[in-house]
């Protein structure tokens, strides 16, 4: 039987938490950039947001599958994990065996004496979070933690006492690692106990104040909506949703225009940074529950991808189905009609696309990049028509999902030439164009009209 420390007072659960060091880290501290629009590292680094939701992590997977798919994911060029600390409080358990926390409470963690992995009987739940955390750091991976997904407390399982309480104590452990972001909430609406959010949140912010708060929305809202002026909120989290446009009877009706929530954010006051936190995944229904349905694919993510990046999000949340419940050959009841094991999905087509977004965002001056729809010479056309478009002070980024033809009007673009190149969003190659001068200028991707035969016009001032 385990050595269970009794931890009455929180202050001393706090004294003797672990907080190892973590070593060999190339993860450091991230802040917002000094324009409040994007997020930073190091050195005024530049710092891309390419997440994964991979929510049950830390109760699914053991040692060895985590090292394998954190690997994977870094060699894709994700940098950031979406993942749920306790998604049930009343089964919070690991691979291991492991609880969390006891009597179903979440202010009172589970935490043995040692933390070796050797001696099953030291090698608590906590230990394991603390040792992915740490492998996340080595490879350069940040690890946004969700401390208790939003139905439990929808559930009245959380109340406002035990949500500081247990605020207090988590970031107490990990507030010196500097590869934690902090996501508040959990697929739930800002406005459902808005005192336990509250509440947990100001706890995290006081207890750790270096490290990055958000909030993670119920499907078709936005942190904004609730905590803009939150002082623990540093930048906003919309979630798009999984739903097709004559599926979304939400109150926005924003369908799958998910550049609308960047656009909303974005011309908020104080000005903060914003991205699509949970947009339709890889591999799920259209809808999310309807298994007849056609599934999301692909070239769906990619049109998510960039048409909130360029609408001036900081970054961009992959998903797929069966990497985020980690579907494994002993589960006999996937969720979302998921038909890959986890292991399989990890080299779904769009998880190795996902990168070239990336690449592309961080080739030009990150921090002068600003939304430019005003750039197009032609009325904007509606749902997948739609052209985004984004430039910094010499350089344009236009993106269309069908391959159609667009004109833009180059006159609003310093004085010179301007090389032009396609850039394939699948594979990351590029096809030459021609060089232009100022003026009203036409262009036309390469191949023919259809969905998914995207293409990101590039123009650079020679």
């Amino acid at each position: 039987m385990k050595k269970i420390l009794t931890l009455a007072p929180l202050i001393i659960l706090l004294l003797i938490s672990c907080n190892t060091n973590i070593k060999n880290s190339t993860a450091p501290p991230l802040r917002i950039s000094e324009n409040h629009r994007f997020l930073e590292s190091g050195n005024n680094d530049p710092f891309f947001w390419l997440g994964d939701t991979g929510w049950l992590l830390f109760m699914k997977l053991n040692r060895e599958e985590t090292g394998h798919y954190l690997e994977t994911r870094h060699q894709q060029g994700f940098n950031v994990i979406q993942v749920m600390v306790l998604h049930n409080v009343r089964n919070a358990v690991n691979a291991y065996g492991d609880s969390a926390i006891m009597n179903h409470q979440v202010n009172k963690p589970l935490i043995t004496e040692g933390n070796s992995f050797e001696d099953p009987l030291q090698y608590d739940f906590w230990d394991h979070v603390d040792w992915i955390i740490d492998l996340a750091a080595s490879k350069g991976i940040y690890m946004a933690l969700v401390p208790v997904w939003g139905s439990n407390v929808r559930a009245g399982h959380v109340t406002s006492v035990q949500a500081t309480e247990y605020g207090t104590w988590i970031a107490g452990r990990y507030k010196d690692k500097p590869n934690v972001i902090w996501l508040n909430g959990g697929d739930v609406r800002g406005d459902d106990s808005t005192d336990v959010w509250n509440a947990l949140g100001s706890a995290i912010r006081k207890t750790s104040p270096g490290q990055l708060i958000t909030f993670h929305p119920f499907g078709r809202t936005q942190s904004s909506t609730w905590f803009h002026h939150e002082s623990w909120l540093d930048f906003n989290m919309f979630q798009s949703g999984h739903r097709r446009y004559d599926q979304d009877t939400s109150g926005l009706a924003y369908g799958e225009d998910n550049w609308k929530y960047a656009v909303d954010d974005y011309s908020k006051v104080p000005v903060k940074p914003t991205l699509d936190g949970e947009p339709s995944y890889e591999g799920i229904p259209q809808g999310l529950h309807d298994t007849t349905q056609p599934y999301w694919t692909d070239k769906d993510v990619r049109r998510y991808a960039y048409w909130s990046v360029f609408a001036g999000c900081c970054g961009f949340t992959y998903g797929h189905s069966s990497i985020m419940q980690f579907y494994k050959t002993t589960d006999l009841n996937p969720g979302y009609g998921a038909k890959q094991y986890w292991n399989i999905a990890l080299n779904a087509p769009g998880s190795n696309q996902m990168k070239h977004l990336k690449n592309l965002i961080l080739s030009k001056p990150f921090f002068e990049r600003i939304p430019a729809n005003d750039m197009l010479a032609e009325p904007q056309a509606e749902k997948y028509d739609y052209i985004a478009i984004t430039r910094g002070h010499d350089y344009l980024f236009a993106y269309t999902w069908t391959g159609r033809e667009f004109s833009l009007n180059l006159e609003k673009m310093p004085d010179g030439k301007y090389n032009s190149t396609w850039y394939d969003p699948r594979t990351g190659n590029s096809v030459p164009g021609d060089i232009y001068n100022k003026g009203m200028v036409t262009f036309n991707p390469p191949g023919e009209y259809e969905p998914g035969n995207d293409w990101v016009l590039i123009l650079s001032k020679i």
